[in-house]
């Protein structure tokens, strides 16, 4: 439905920043007009428009947005699952040639249109649970040619579905087997990113820091050549163990800084003051049956945000239910269930450095998702629970 219209009758939580208990609004209208919200209040004090769009009391939040994934990636990890039930390590499976490399092969032969094709199974779960933003990073490829394969792949997603795509180049995932880390980031890494920025191909640069994948001296050239190109940064920190990848990244005013089981009160002060957002990936810490907590509630004392993500992946997290992050975040992470919204909503689109959606406000993009729930703590409640009626996306029902 193009065009200005009212939606009626219905609950909203606004996940407004100054606003506590969701920002609740519990009888309430919201006017779309011209792809963006115009109006947010009471019922009773709604404009008076052409079109209403009645809602039954439902409850609408802002579009769930995932802030890392892997969706783009060709094959799959099953038989590396097995191996860890029979008792491997992440880092035995690494060692013994799987993890991250594993994949390379598969994506490596796959096409275009192949990575496509398969990414958009994954992508369609996840907008069947509200989702209207997905990041998506390359990282499976490590050669120049796949890495930008993987990026026109990820571009083409928001072409061929209602959804917005925000890309991260991570050609620092790994090194291919054999090879040199430094000279991987010499002579792969950093010219397949210039080749990427140059086809606008790239919104965001990650890294993997950890003793399997990259140190962080070899993460602070990829970080250099990102801030020459003007590019954000973000990093795959402390997963494993503590490296000391978070405080570069602060170092380098990142966005974000994901996985986070082993950082420290120190690192979460950083990150307050440099207003970097935590990512927790609650998938990867089930799959990977850790027991390493992320420090939540030194994050939440120095008021760190919070974001939420899937981490969707074919190895550690292969996982597209974002309602199931939000869930575990609580049970495994001890998230409050409006902590766990605002971390799939507002967090998230700060841990991506957009300022126009993941709240309901005037001038926000019209991307919202309608529930059939009376209270939004339902979203993080349910275990195998979608309750999304509809998602407008860009002020369109879809």
């Amino acid at each position: 439905m193009p065009g200005n219209f009212l939606l009626t009758d219905l609950k909203a939580a606004t996940l407004q920043a100054d606003r506590a208990d969701y920002g609740l609004i519990d009888d309430a209208a919201i006017f779309i007009s011209g792809g963006r919200i115009s109006w947010i209040g009471p019922r009773v004090e709604a404009p008076d428009t052409g079109s209403t769009v009645e809602l039954n009391g439902r409850l609408v939040t802002p579009a769930l947005i995932d802030c890392h994934t892997h969706v783009v990636f060709g094959g799959n990890r099953a038989t590396e699952f097995e191996m860890r039930l029979n008792g491997a390590s992440y880092e035995d499976v690494a060692r013994a040639g799987g993890g991250i490399v594993s994949t390379v092969k598969a994506t490596r032969a796959a096409s275009e249109d192949d990575l496509l094709v398969s990414a958009l199974t994954r992508v369609d779960a996840m907008l069947a649970e509200g989702v209207g933003t997905i990041e998506v990073k390359s990282g499976y490829g490590l050669d120049l040619e796949t890495e930008l394969r993987m990026l026109r792949a990820a571009r083409r997603i928001a072409r061929a579905r209602p959804v917005s795509v925000v890309t991260s180049f991570l050609g620092a995932h790994a090194a291919p087997a054999g090879t040199d880390p430094d000279a991987y980031i010499d002579d792969v890494c950093l010219p397949a990113l210039r080749q990427a920025h140059a086809e606008g191909l790239v919104d965001a640069v990650d890294g993997f820091c950890e003793h399997i994948a990259f140190s962080t001296d070899q993460i602070e050239r990829v970080f250099a050549v990102a801030q020459e190109l003007g590019l954000p940064v973000k990093l795959h920190a402390e997963q494993l163990s503590h490296q000391g990848g978070t405080a570069l990244a602060t170092r380098y005013g990142a966005l974000s800084a994901d996985h986070l089981e082993y950082a420290t009160r120190a690192d979460a002060a950083a990150m307050a003051q440099a207003g970097t957002a935590a990512v927790l990936l609650p998938g990867a810490f089930y799959t990977l049956r850790e027991i390493q907590d992320p420090p939540v509630g030194a994050l939440r004392a120095a008021g760190v945000p919070m974001a939420v993500a899937t981490d969707c992946n074919p190895g550690s997290s292969p996982m597209t239910s974002i309602l199931l992050a939000m869930n575990m975040s609580c049970t495994l992470f001890r998230l409050t269930p409006e902590e766990a919204l605002r971390g799939t909503t507002a967090n998230a689109a700060r841990a991506l450095g957009l300022s126009d959606r993941g709240c309901i406000a005037p001038g926000m993009r019209a991307d919202l998702a309608v529930w059939d729930a009376s209270h939004p703590a339902e979203l993080a409640y349910g275990i195998g629970v979608n309750r999304l009626h509809r998602r407008i996306f860009a002020g369109q029902m879809v």
